[in-house]
Parts: structure tokens; sequence; C-alpha cells
């Protein structure tokens, strides 16, 4: 019979309850303004409810109402200058953080609302009914509000998907120093959610000052908690990653408080990240103005009995109890907020044959559609752009990784911003190619060698970026490990600019090398570019020479967009014009590059496959133009090259190494023909990989691949196609 001891976690986890001393002893202040912010927030999403029903809230309405207990017992301990981040039902904990931005001394039950107080709610209910005056400019409606001024990082759609941008947020207060801290709210059904788990367990190996704020309300949409998981007492999660937790009743919003103060004080003295579960309830449906209890699954007592916990009659009796306050006192707040709400929508309303309507000149302009999906470039204003032929430095024949790993060194050196994160990245000696070759001994504080956990990671870096401080370079060892962080990737990182108003920056650099050939198979070989291409907001470079390389990672890093960098492990080994002492020149977004000269056939390419495009090109004699995109994302194609190339040769052959599926020629030809039908001879020839993924056996990964005699074989037929075979 074998022994066994008992395991103790290696943090605690507590339930904290309130008792009669915890209310007498506190803060008369601060329960009223905890009051003042619950009446604020529960008449405000009332009103949206209402709107809702009438038809003047386009999209869901997903209200917290019950749920304010949680908000506004966490927000009043914070400083204007922590941070919060929450999910698609944030409305209270946006508003809470909000109120105590705007009221950084409290309010006093029997005060009147400043012009603060007005403001905000009117812009809020502005954001949720998509008006022009709102947070985002009405981008982001009801499930993505952000106040950046306030702390308010922004709320999020996805189900747990702001929690790694919150981590980054809070990377950049501890580098900072100055106790700052962050509450990323989700709700009981986001604690299944992997993008979740893995930012726990990086939050706490970096000690981050993050509190992971659970509102269990017990139903995802209809689904109960005791049907999806086997501890339904959901801060146990923490103790799998030895992060303190606290349990508390989150209809008890002193209680919250508490739990706050105790978490606030254990991240703000550098001990890293907490956990605190409130167990509350939700007296609506997922959205909209109707009870859970109208769709069957839950029943009106259970609803009853919720109800008689309600944290706004909490909070009034205890204060009336200790005759803080007077019934009438409690009365008139509730009719004021509700007045207020009332004042504030008919502001953005207006009543027409009986009927009422939003204020036509309220909405965006529809020439806004577009605006802020990728910047405008001014940060690129004075800067040094040359290129090869025009450089004064001295240059040499020099190895693409050294070109790589040198420029990162240089502008690591000049711009103490930029932070490098990824897989091993701080060992073997730079990486798996050598690409943060020494970075690590120079900055170790900079290089960060993260868990194998791709959506933590990007997101953390993507929050990294939206903080301001910070310059996040993320490596992913291959691109198909990106899909492991779509989500941060594309609806996070690619999004966020837009869909919060398009006027936030997102100065992020993404690195990734194409391994075709290398044997890795199916799982590790494919070119993002044809993806990232038909995504929105990310831009795209793929240089193909260390000179190149060299000027396009300065722009990238200099960018206010998300970049994606895209390397090919062919190239790494190879040697090409390099600067030797000078990595301070720029090359710019957006420009091509014309390789070789001729009258009879446009090559486009990029990465390596210029280079055999090249090499084809002169075995077989062919009198073709050979362009290198280098940038590849919509906005930064090349057309006034491309189009001046076309209209002298007529003809266009695009090479590129992938998979038919997701290639990036596919989107460019198709830009082409409708761009250039009339100057074209025929139809924009292609040469691409199969539709299958790479293979591990040589022979097929060979052959799924574009290959040089599947260039050369292109190039005849584009010829042969004018009338001139080879």
């Amino acid at each position: 019979m074998p022994d066994f001891t008992k395991l103790d976690p290696a943090n605690q986890w507590l339930e904290l309850t309130t008792t009669g001393d915890d209310w007498a002893s506190a803060d008369p202040l601060k329960l009223q303004s905890m009051l003042v912010s619950a009446h604020l927030i529960r008449a405000f999403e009332e009103k949206v409810l209402e709107l809702a029903g009438s038809g003047l809230v386009h999209g869901p309405a997903h209200s917290a109402i019950g749920q304010e207990g949680g908000a506004v017992g966490s927000a009043s301990l914070l400083r204007a200058t922590d941070q919060v981040n929450g999910s698609h039902r944030a409305h209270h904990q946006f508003l809470a953080k909000s109120i105590s931005y705007v009221e950084p001394d409290g309010m006093l039950v029997e005060s009147r609302f400043s012009t603060g107080v007005h403001a905000l709610a009117q812009r809020s209910l502005a954001e949720i009914m998509g008006l022009a005056q709102g947070f985002c400019k009405g981008r982001g409606g009801s499930m993505h509000l952000r106040w950046a001024e306030a702390g308010n990082l922004g709320t999020n759609a996805i189900v747990g998907g702001g929690v790694p941008l919150a981590a980054g947020a809070a990377w950049a207060h501890k580098r900072a120093g100055a106790g700052d801290v962050v509450f990323t709210y989700f709700g009981d059904g986001a604690t299944n959610i992997g993008s979740v788990l893995e930012t726990m367990n990086l939050a706490a190996a970096w000690k981050l000052p993050l509190c992971f704020f659970i509102e269990n309300n017990r139903y995802a949409v209809s689904t109960h908690i005791d049907e999806v998981t086997a501890e339904p007492r959901l801060s146990a999660r923490g103790l799998g990653f030895n992060i303190p937790a606290w349990k508390v009743d989150g209809m008890d919003p002193l209680a919250v408080m508490l739990a706050s103060e105790e978490a606030i004080a254990h991240m703000r003295n550098g001990n890293g990240p907490t956990i605190i579960e409130a167990d509350v309830y939700r007296y609506f449906h997922q959205n909209g103005p109707l009870p859970g209890s109208a769709f069957g699954y839950r029943d009106k007592a259970e609803e009853a009995e919720w109800r008689q916990r309600d944290p706004l009659e909490r909070l009034a009796r205890e204060l009336l109890e200790r005759q803080i306050l007077s019934e009438a006192a409690v009365a008139g707040l509730r009719q004021r907020a509700q007045q207020l709400m009332e004042e504030v929508s008919a502001e953005l309303l207006e009543t027409i044959d009986g009927k009422k309507r939003i204020i036509p000149a309220l909405w965006p302009e529809e020439s806004f559609r577009d605006f802020g999906v990728r910047g405008d470039l001014s940060e690129f204003k004075d800067l040094r752009f040359t290129e090869l032929e025009q450089f004064e430095g001295q240059v040499t024949q020099g190895k693409f990784i050294d070109a790589v790993s040198s420029v990162m060194r240089r502008r690591m050196e000049k711009d103490e911003r930029i932070v490098v994160l990824g897989e091993d990245i701080h060992r073997l000696k730079g990486g798996t190619n050598g690409a943060t070759r020494d970075l690590a001994a120079l900055f170790p504080d900079r290089v960060l060698g993260t868990p194998i956990s791709e959506n933590a990671f990007t997101g953390v870096g993507g929050g990294m970026a939206m903080d301001g401080r910070v310059r996040p370079v993320v490596e992913f060892m291959y691109p198909d490990f990106m899909w492991v962080a779509a989500d941060q990737i594309f609806n996070q990182i690619g999004k966020a600019r837009h869909m919060f108003g398009g006027d936030i920056n997102v100065p992020l650099v993404l690195r990734t090398k194409v391994a075709m050939g290398s044997g890795y198979g199916s799982q590790h070989l494919m070119d993002p570019a044809g993806i990232f291409a038909t995504s929105p907001g990310w831009r795209i470079i793929a240089p193909s020479s260390p000179f190149d390389y060299v000027g396009l990672m300065n722009a990238a890093l200099q960018c206010e967009d998300p970049v994606l960098v895209i390397e090919h492990i062919d190239l790494y080994t190879s040697s090409g014009p390099a600067p030797v002492e000078d990595f301070d020149y720029y090359i710019e977004l957006g420009k091509a590059k014309i390789l070789r000269e001729g009258s009879r056939l446009t090559v486009l390419s990029y990465l390596n496959m210029v280079h055999v495009a090249i090499e084809q090109v002169q075995e077989l004699g062919i009198d073709a133009e050979v362009i290198d995109l280098r940038s590849l994302d919509r906005a930064s194609i090349d057309w006034e090259t491309i189009e001046a190339s076309i209209r002298k040769t007529g003809n266009v052959l695009i090479v590129e190494q992938g998979a038919i599926g997701t290639s990036y020629g596919g989107m460019l030809a198709s830009e082409i023909q409708n761009r250039c039908f009339d100057w074209l001879d025929q139809p924009v020839a292609r040469v691409h990989g199969s539709e299958a993924s790479p293979s591990i056996s040589k022979v097929l990964e060979a052959v799924a691949c574009t290959r040089p005699v599947d260039v050369a074989e292109g190039l005849r037929n584009a010829m042969a196609a004018q009338g001139h075979p080879i």
C-alpha cells in the first residue's frame, strides 16, 4: 500500500464575508459614493433596455442590472491611472470606472450630478446607440467601449478576448514602477476559455499587477454553470497557478470592496496577480429587456430570490440603519438618476409623427466608414528614406540573418520602448534561427521568453502596444502557430484601431518565417501573406535582401499600426548587400522595387521567390521585368510601379511559393484585373503551390511548393500566350 501525503496549494483561497462591524466601520462617504454610482448605472441600464425595446439600439444590449455590486465595489478603490477592461456585458464596469474618474472625491447621495457625470452618461449612451459623439464615434456600440483617459482599455465582444490585452497593460505598469494595477472583468463562461487560463499562468509567472475579476452569474446564455464545469467555485482556478483568490458575495458591494482592497494591496506591493470571484445575478436575459424565465431556462422563484439580495437595496439599507441617510434621500437619488437619463436620451432623440427616432445629424458620416482601419503614416515625416542605389554608407555582402539581429540590436539600443517576446527567443544563442542573437544579454528585462501560449503572449503584446509606452515585437517560430492566436491577431490587434474609433495606435511588430523546404510538415510551413492581406488593420512587409530588411524593419518599428514581418528560412543563410555600420535608414512602406527591367512580361513576387524568378528569367532569356513587391497589405501595394510596368508589358505573372488556398496571389490578381484590364493582353497568370499542405516526405514537400521548374513553366506559358513560345 503506497503512502499518501496531502498537498496544500501554494497560495491562499479565501471566502470573504462582511460582518456588522465591517459596515459600522466603513467610510460613510465611500458607501454613499458606491450607492450613487450603483443608481446611476441602474438607471442607465434601464434606459438602454427601454431604447432597445423601442428599436433605437441597433445590435445587442447586454444589461448588467443586478450585477452593479461587483463593479462599484471594485472600482471604488481604483486610482485614475489604474485601468480596467471587460467583456460584452460591461456597461456597469465601464461606468463605474469612469464615474470614479470624473468624480475622484466621491459623491454624496443628496448632491446634484455634475456636468462631468452628465457628459459621461450622454457619450456612453450615444456610443451604445452608434452615434458620432460616442466614445468610439459610434463604431463600438454596446460591446466595445473605450475611454483611455478614464482608464477604460476597451470592452470586448469575444468571450475572454480582452484578458490577454489587460495583461499587456499590466506588464507596462509593472515596468513603469508606479504601482498601478489592472482589473480585467469577465464572466463564468470565460473561465473555461484557453486564453484566460493561459494568461493566468503567464501573469503569475511574470508577477503582473493584474486582477482577474470573475462575475459568476451562473449562466452563459442559458447554460447553467453546473453543466459545464465540475468546480463551479471559479476562484479555484487560481490554485493551479499560485494566484491568491478571494470569493465574495457580489450582491454585497462592501464585501467586494474589502476583497478588492486586499487584492490591490497585494498587487501594488509587487506580489503579482490576484483573483476575485463575485457571485452575482443578471436579472434579465443574456440580451434585451425580458427576464431569463421568459425563455424557460430559469424560473421566477429563482429570480425573485436573487432580487431580494439587490445590491442597491443592501447599500441603502445599511446606510439607513446607520442613520446616514433617510428613505426620502434614497428615493430622491433614484428619481434624479432616472431624470438624468431622461435628459440625456432627450438630447439624442426627437419625436416625429408621435414616434421617437434618433436625431439624424448625430449619426456618423458615411465617409467615416473606413477611417482608421490603418493610420496615415504621419509618424514617418522627416525620416531618412533611402534605397540601396542611393545609400551613402558602407555596404558589404552580408548574411540575411545577421541583418535581422543587427537591426534589432540597433533599434533596442536607440529606443527603450522596444520589447521582444516569444518562445525560446532568450535561449539558443538567439532563438531557433539566431534572429535575437545577443539581445537577451544586452537587454535582459526587454527580451521575454514566453510560455508556449500563443494566444496569451500575442494578446500581451497587443495590450503593450495599446498602452502606448511599449513597442512590442512578437516572434512566432512558424506562421501556422498564429492560428492558435487567431483571436488576438485578427479580432483584437488588427481591428482595435478601427473598432475603437480610428484614433488608437497599435504599434506592434509580428515576426515569423516561412519554412517551406525544411521538412517540418503540414503544421509549420505555410505562407501567411494571403490570410493577413485579406484581414483588416495589418500592414505586411516581406524583405528579400539584408539591406531591404534593415530599412523595412526600421519602418515597421516606427509604424503606429500593427505590422507583420514575413521572413524566409532560405534567405537566412543567403548573402546579399548589407549595411556595415549605418542601421538607421528607412525604406518607405508601400514602395515596390524593380530588380530587373524588361518590356514583354511583368513578374511580381516577394521573399525568396524574387530571386528564383530572376534566375529563371535569366536562364530562359526572357525580356521580363521583375518587381519585388516588399509591401503586401492592401493599403501599401505600390500601384504606381505595378501599373507603369503593366502599361509597358501588357502581361503579368505572379510568382509565390505557398498553397493556392491561402495564397496572396489570388487577391492580387483580382485587383490587377480590376484596375488594369484595358492594358492586359491576357489574363493575369500565376505560379503557386498545390492545394495540399507540404508533407514531411521530401518528395511530396517539394511538389507541394513552387519549385524553380514551376516558375520556368509559368514563364514559358506566359510568353507562349503572347505568341512568343520559348
